[in-house]
């Protein structure tokens, strides 16, 4: 395989490691080590996981879906040039390809390590919370465990948006869960689904705490998303609210 020169800035020459000048030495052995390093399987796990197809990909990079599909199935071998390309949509750099097979992802988070923390911003708070997550990188959902107090009659529940969609499962106790302008009862044992864009809060029905599982999922539904396109085409804003950062609570 002849050298190939990267685009710019894809990778510093003093940082190209011993396993990338490997590449450069015969055919044989750079598909030998491509194969080891299944190359084509990573590419394909960053497509799908970006929910973008072959022909998509191919626009990206100016590569021909055929010649994607071979690649992902091992059946041809990459440039590095091309290797840089496809690396570039995904925002990776050029070593993750050839980085060791990364652990798959397993987190046990105990209970005495976790951090009880109070409702955000509120002096009087009428909940608190516990992250189930924290340990997890670039998470795709927030799983939580929320414990209500009992409603006092000084203090109004306060409430909250964020974009994507909300899920609750109560544990004990009984909760109205008011979602826009409708207050839902529910009791022990009793789930809730819904759209986190529209205004919600809950209280703690009764004399003794309810206690819940609490998990926020930080993608746009589909409906939110749409308008977001829509918006996009015309120039427009959409009223959708962004999504929480990472590593930030949507619990408030």
């Amino acid at each position: 395989m002849a050298s190939v020169p990267l685009p710019s800035g894809s990778m510093p020459e003093e940082s190209t490691s011993a396993d990338i000048r490997k590449l450069q030495v015969d055919g044989e052995a750079a598909e030998s080590f491509i194969a080891e390093k299944r190359i084509g399987e990573r590419i394909k796990y960053l497509r799908l996981k970006k929910s973008m197809g072959l022909v998509e990909l191919g626009r990206h990079t100016g590569l021909s879906a055929s010649f994607l599909s071979q690649l992902e199935t091992g059946r041809v071998v990459p440039t590095l040039r091309n290797l840089a390309r496809i690396a570039m949509v995904f925002s990776k750099d050029l070593s993750y390809f050839f980085d060791p097979e990364p652990q798959a992802l397993f987190r046990v988070h105990r209970r005495g390590e976790r951090v009880r923390l109070p409702q955000t911003g509120a002096e009087d708070p009428s909940y608190f919370f516990e992250s189930l997550g924290y340990q997890v990188p670039d998470r795709q959902l927030d799983p939580y465990f929320a414990e209500f107090l009992p409603l006092k009659e000084s203090r109004v529940p306060r409430s909250h948006q964020h974009a994507g969609c909300e899920f609750l499962y109560l544990l004990s106790g009984s909760l109205d869960v008011r979602h826009g302008e409708t207050i839902h009862r529910i009791e022990a044992g009793d789930a809730v689904y819904f759209d986190a864009n529209t205004s919600h809060n809950y209280a703690c029905v009764g004399e003794e705490p309810a206690t819940a599982l609490i998990v926020t999922l930080q993608h746009a539904l589909p409906h939110q998303a749409a308008g977001a396109r829509l918006a996009n085409l015309t120039g427009g804003r959409t009223p959708m609210m962004p999504a929480a950062r990472k590593g930030t609570s949507q619990m408030q």
